[in-house]
């Protein structure tokens, strides 16, 4: 006996449910956590391998140690780029990794101003005037890019002038954001975050010799399942793909 019209009507829109929930997944490339200031770069980089017929990747920023931790507890990833050897390191000796990091590219230090600022023109300076403001890094104890900076102030004689004016970021962003917006009258950050900025202007370049070379690596995942992953992470650490980072203010290692 066939049903009453409400009973099919109910029947069918069950059907209908259920049809939708088998239907196949709108596909997507491997899921990235990066350094926060490989944005541009991976993010070009990811055009490129787009345009070769490739999911695009799908990519997430933070500071080093933030992506070494959310891998490590297996947040969902399948390649991982980090800022500097220690928290790929961290990564590999627990076990997080499958096959060995590679150097991806470089990067270097600079100090950055306000667009139209003026005042200081190099750090020395800024050191002997304590009422010039704060200057803003990275977060020193965590951060890499605010490791790298301690360093240097370390080596240019700079850290105990500087030391209680500082204003600390959780990734190198947030740092040139305080100088953006003119909350902080300098900031070291990296280069390539300079070049990505229309609101800053490079007043001093530091000497790569005053702290640890800058050099990021990408690794897969232990629990990478994309099959992708591994020829994404070819072509990134191949001359394509480091080309297309180095070109947004970067070096290659």
């Amino acid at each position: 006996m066939r049903g009453t019209p409400l009973l099919s009507g109910i029947v069918a829109t069950i059907a209908a449910t259920l049809l939708a929930g088998c239907a196949p997944a709108e596909q997507s490339g491997p899921v990235v956590l990066a350094a926060s200031s490989m944005q541009e770069g991976l993010g070009a980089a990811a055009e490129q391998w787009a345009g070769k017929g490739h999911e695009r990747p799908a990519l997430s920023f933070a500071s080093s140690s933030a992506v070494a931790r959310q891998v490590s507890e297996g947040a969902p990833a399948d390649l991982v780029v980090t800022s500097d050897d220690r928290w790929i390191d961290w990564l590999d000796e627990r076990g997080a990794l499958s096959g060995e990091p590679l150097p991806l590219v470089a990067n270097s230090l600079v100090v950055v101003a306000p667009v139209g600022a003026g005042g200081n023109e190099s750090l020395a300076d800024f050191a002997a005037a304590p009422e010039a403001g704060r200057l803003a890094i990275g977060e020193p104890d965590s951060v890499p890019a605010g490791e790298f900076a301690r360093a240097a102030l370390r080596s240019m004689g700079l850290w105990d002038a500087l030391s209680s004016r500082l204003a600390p970021g959780e990734n190198v962003r947030a740092s040139l954001a305080l100088v953006e917006r003119g909350e902080a009258a300098l900031g070291i950050v990296y280069a390539s975050d300079a070049a990505a900025s229309d609101a800053v202007e490079v007043v001093e370049r530091i000497d790569p010799e005053a702290h640890p070379a800058i050099v990021y690596y990408v690794a897969m995942t232990k629990g990478s399942r994309h099959p992708d992953s591994r020829a994404l992470m070819e072509f990134l650490t191949s001359p394509e793909g480091r080309g297309a980072i180095a070109a947004k203010g970067f070096s290659l290692p």
